[in-house]
């Protein structure tokens, strides 16, 4: 059994961290950590942990927390453990970090993008970026793990297999993303009250958003060069949920008789099943299928689907994933079973919520 410690535990990611770990047979949370809410009782906050969850809230105490726990999670806003983070907290305790302060490994376009100064960035190298399909045996011996974000998960994931096999043309993604309201996280904002978000759907972030780098990094890696995206999110009036339809030209590949043409779906289903075939939680639906937010509610799968327009030589590429879930607090308990030696699915095992 470890012990773990959650910074930021009152946010809608911290909750969703506990509710997970509650159920996970190795692990037990010691430290439910809210400036907000020091001395209150958890389940006063959150109705549905009464009688589940008795501890109170403590402080954001990180060197005290990494003397009592084995690993610690941080769903904070930017730059928060970028500015607490040291060598003795890592020489004590495992740290997931669910921010973007150790995801992007050129500090000058962290800065960029998030206008602030990263405070620790002696600590930007050794950060693995914890995306477990991909960088699985990087994660297994880490200190510090980058959890990614919710938009980029599902972006990253949809696409990456076409682009590390060179089916398609990266420089020409346009990732079109749609996004819950709890991605925004619970603090009181004017754009998120239920009159300005119900029966409305809205771009923001456009050509600005701060997961665009993010995206670009992770997929410039698959395609052994730099990699220009459009990325555009949507917020929608749903709770949770992320869908992102992605479109990009397919490049032309050899058949076995010699000659070059575009791939059809058959080898583009080749391609996502030689990577994602003997994944636990991405789920290839293939061409035709599409996938849909409801069919991950509250689960830590990725659905992908696909469907190549032969007219115009390009490939529409669909993802769909819980961003509470799989887009941050299931992939960090991922991450950490990972770091720990425990079966990758431990305690994650839930199926989707429907209706």
């Amino acid at each position: 059994m470890i012990k773990a410690g959650i910074i930021g535990s009152t946010g809608y990611a911290g909750a969703e961290l506990a509710r997970i770990l509650l159920r996970h047979p190795e692990a037990e949370v010691v430290w439910y950590g809210s400036r907000s809410y020091v001395d209150e009782s958890y389940a006063k906050i959150y109705g549905n942990m009464f009688q589940l969850v008795e501890d109170s809230c403590l402080d954001d105490n990180l060197l005290e927390l990494s003397r009592q726990a084995d690993v610690i999670f941080t769903a904070t806003p930017q730059g928060f453990l970028a500015g607490a983070l040291t060598e003795e907290i890592l020489g004590n305790a495992k740290v997931i970090d669910l921010s973007a302060d150790y995801r992007i490994k050129d500090v000058g376009v962290y800065e960029e993008w998030y206008k602030i100064k990263h405070k620790s960035p002696q600590f930007i190298g050794e950060a693995v970026y914890g995306l477990c399909e991909v960088n699985r045996e990087k994660i297994k011996g880490a200190r510090l793990i980058a959890n990614p974000g919710c938009y980029t998960t599902c972006s990253i994931l949809t696409a990456y297999p076409l682009v590390k096999e060179g089916l398609i043309d990266a420089n020409t993604l346009i990732v079109d993303a749609k996004s819950g309201v709890s991605g925004a996280g619970r603090g009181a904002k004017l754009p998120n009250l239920y009159c300005e978000v119900n029966e409305n759907i809205k771009a923001y972030g456009v050509t600005t958003h701060r997961h665009t780098p993010e995206i670009e990094e992770q997929l410039g890696y698959a395609a052994g060069e730099a990699v220009t995206i459009s990325f555009t999110p949507h917020l929608t009036p749903m709770n949770r949920g992320i869908l992102a339809t992605e479109y990009a030209s397919l490049k032309k590949v050899r058949q076995p008789d010699g000659s070059y043409a575009f791939p059809d779906g058959a080898q583009v289903k080749a391609v996502y099943d030689a990577y994602y075939g003997k994944e636990t939680f991405v789920r290839v639906l293939g061409e035709g299928a599409y996938p849909e937010t409801k069919w991950v509610e509250g689960s830590n799968f990725v659905d992908i689907g696909f469907q190549i327009d032969a007219r115009t030589g390009r490939i529409v590429m669909m993802g769909a994933v819980d961003n509470l879930v799989k887009g941050a607090a299931g992939q960090a308990v991922q991450n950490m079973n990972l770091l720990f030696g425990f079966p990758e699915q431990e305690g994650l095992e839930t199926a989707p919520m429907f209706p």
